[in-house]
């Protein structure tokens, strides 16, 4: 028979309690307030069950602190990106109980992801972790998934990312789907498996690895020369922002640290920018036409304008028959709804992003808020950007901040503040709705603001001395 042993203290020492089977087996744990198995079929509980109960009377503090946390709302935030990370550090968490859940447990400052991938910067300079932001209690924070939502009974559905297996239910009284998007090979063969994108921490170390390896490869003594050539060949498909500034930081690599620690075999590196239309089509067309000039005039820089039909393991298929043998191919080419959002039965645009009102609200769901890249506000469609993002979550949470206190509330407008792109040999484009600079000084322009928005000092401080580092004893190669 099955026993347990329980240490019960008397005055002056601990008496062993012997319990059956069955006392151990009547004795349950405490729910967690705020998760349901996905099962059940009880309706939601009212706000007095969210907190346990005790066999013993409460005391005036415990009832305010309960009476409190019953007054406040639920808010549930997917995701941790640029619109979900804003809302998060501007709500008024007296008024909410915040809760997010995300596979990824860090805030990445992604206009800075390029310079990760050939050691301009440390991948964890540009990252802050989302606990840091402190949660009234550690489990509002769940590591894990969304995969289905229950609009009617008010509850997300979730699969553990630490356990898989683990699928259960959150209540929500109002909820932020700021998911975000994934990148769009646009039914490409090959793109999957042979690619690397450029989107999460993971995405750049992965291709720092690859280009590391590549670059160590080529330098063996079984190697001959047109092997060589091709592993220290990369391709980059997609002229936006993104593609730009990742060839900008593999250029200045090449020039400055291969030439220095390879020797001669710099000058079998090469970069292919493959863009079907323009490059950096959203910023001005002087700008623009700037860029395109110094990126032609680069030596073993090709810009190629065409489009890829086929990704192979060893090189990749253009639309005209063209083949491109190469080492390293990233993928930046537009974005695709993740599947969360894919299967939601919402209403959605053509590219299956989800449609609100100008308060941000899901069409026909209360309280079901959309924003970022998952989302588009109808009749007043924005570019997929951070700035976009980041100016949506901070206008959501002064929304709900208003609601909550009983505050009048406004539809969102969103109005540019600019764009800047690196583009090698510090140079930069800037592009403000008054001021047009290229060149250095709108290099130096493009560090400083990004330097000042990074999301903590921590970061402020850290980006640059790791510009420093670079500039004075060049980057790290070290291969791990």
């Amino acid at each position: 028979m099955l026993r347990t042993i329980i240490l019960a203290r008397s005055k002056t020492r601990f008496i062993p309690v012997r319990l059956s089977k069955a006392a151990v087996c009547c004795s349950s744990a405490p729910r967690h307030p705020f998760l349901r198995q996905p099962s059940s079929p009880s309706s939601r509980d009212s706000p007095s069950s969210r907190h346990s109960s005790s066999s013993h009377a409460p005391s005036s503090s415990q009832t305010r602190a309960s009476s409190a946390s019953a007054s406040r709302k639920r808010l549930v935030i997917l995701g941790t990106g640029w619109a979900s990370y804003s809302v998060l550090t501007n709500i008024k968490k007296s008024l909410y109980d915040v809760l997010v859940i995300s596979p990824r447990n860090h805030f990445l400052f992604t206009p800075l992801l390029a310079s990760t991938t050939v050691g301009t910067l440390e991948f964890r300079s540009i990252t802050e972790p989302i606990r840091n932001t402190i949660f009234r209690q550690p489990s509002h924070f769940h590591l894990a998934s969304a995969i289905g939502l229950d609009a009617v009974r008010k509850r997300v559905q979730c699969r553990s990312d630490m356990q898989p297996s683990n699928v259960y239910e959150v209540d929500y009284d109002a909820l932020l789907i700021g998911v975000g998007a994934v990148n769009n090979t646009f039914g490409v063969p090959g793109v999957e498996q042979h690619a690397c994108f450029l989107k999460e921490i993971d995405d750049a170390r992965k291709i720092r690895m690859k280009l590391l390896s590549n670059f160590e490869l080529a330098s063996q003594p079984y190697i001959d020369a047109e092997e060589a050539r091709r592993l220290m060949h990369t391709v980059v498909v997609g002229g936006g922002p993104t593609g730009v500034e990742f060839g900008a930081e593999l250029y200045d690599f090449v020039e400055q640290d291969v030439a220095r620690l390879y020797g001669n075999q710099n000058q079998m590196a090469r970069v292919t920018l493959v863009e079907s239309k323009q490059i950096l089509s959203s910023f001005d067309a002087r700008l623009q036409a700037f860029a395109e000039r110094k990126l032609r005039a680069r030596d073993r820089f090709e810009l190629v304008q065409s489009s890829v039909v086929d990704v192979g393991p060893t090189s990749v298929t253009l639309k005209d028959g063209r083949r491109l043998p190469c080492g390293l191919v990233v993928w930046s080419t537009g974005l695709a709804p993740r599947p969360f959002v894919r299967d939601l039965a919402v209403k959605k645009n053509g590219r299956g992003q989800i449609m609100t009102d100008h308060r941000l609200e899901v069409k026909d769901h209360e309280n079901v808020y959309a924003l970022g890249d998952c989302a588009e506000i109808e009749d007043d469609p924005l570019p997929c950007t951070a700035q976009v993002a980041e100016r949506q979550g901070r206008y959501l949470a002064d929304q709900l901040n208003r609601q909550a206190e009983g505050r009048k509330t406004v539809g969102f407008r969103f109005k540019s503040a600019g764009m800047l792109a690196y583009i090698g040999g510090y140079q930069a484009l800037t592009d403000l709705p008054d001021v047009k600079l290229k060149g250095f000084p709108s290099w130096l322009l493009w560090r400083s603001a990004y330097a000042t928005r990074l999301g903590s000092w921590r970061l402020r401080l850290q980006v640059p001395i790791d510009w420093m580092k670079t500039f004075f004893w060049g980057r790290d190669t070290s291969r791990f």
